[in-house]
Parts: C-alpha cells; sequence; structure tokens
C-alpha cells in the first residue's frame, strides 16, 4: 500500500488509527480524506487485516454488536426495536443477548 493509502487523519476526538472505527470517524473521513475521490471509486471489505479475501461492499444493516471472547471480533444482534416488532425474532434469541450488545453498522462483502 502507499503511504496516501495508509495514511487517516485524526478523526472526531483524535481516535486512533488501530481502534473501531466509529461512525463518526467515518464520516469525517468521506467529508475530508476522501472528498477528492471519484464517486465511482469501488469500495472493497477484507475479510482479514492482511488484506487477504478481498471483495466489493455489498450491503448493510443496523444492528447491534457484542464482542465474543476478544475485541477483534464478535456477533450481531436485532436492534431493541426489531425484537419489539417480530415475535419471531424474540422467540429466537430470548435472553441471548448479551447486555455488552452495543448499537452497530454492519457492513458486508458482496462475496
Amino acid at each position: 500500500m502507499t503511504d496516501q493509502q495508509q495514511a487517516s487523519s485524526p478523526g472526531p476526538d483524535d481516535e486512533a488509527p488501530d481502534r473501531p472505527l466509529t461512525l463518526a470517524v467515518l464520516r469525517s473521513l468521506v467529508r475530508e480524506d476522501w472528498k477528492d475521490l471519484s464517486g465511482d471509486t469501488l469500495v472493497v471489505l477484507s475479510r482479514d487485516v492482511e488484506g487477504n479475501f478481498l471483495s466489493p461492499f455489498s450491503t448493510y444493516r443496523h444492528c447491534r454488536y457484542a464482542p465474543t471472547e476478544s475485541d477483534c471480533t464478535g456477533e450481531a444482534f436485532p436492534l431493541l426495536e426489531e425484537l419489539k416488532a417480530d415475535p419471531s425474532l424474540r422467540e429466537l434469541y430470548g435472553d441471548e443477548i448479551p447486555d455488552t450488545a452495543v448499537p452497530a453498522l454492519a457492513l458486508f462483502p458482496l462475496g
């Protein structure tokens, strides 16, 4: 990768680049660091931190996220509104949603 590809300007609250990215930082990157990129620039996601198994960004899900055994992986759970509106989701998840679950925007690759 080039320095320009790896460079990231400080986002809101000067979050370090090796911490989880928040929506506020992503918005800042889009408005500031990436504002001059062409609108047809493809967005791709990597399956791991080494940049292996790249795939185009395809869709997203607003959910709740809870880390598993490490801070680097976790699981997505339905939003409270979804549970209230859908009895089958309430039955499926019951009390299995950890108290550590926080609002999240999950991004999914095409493949």
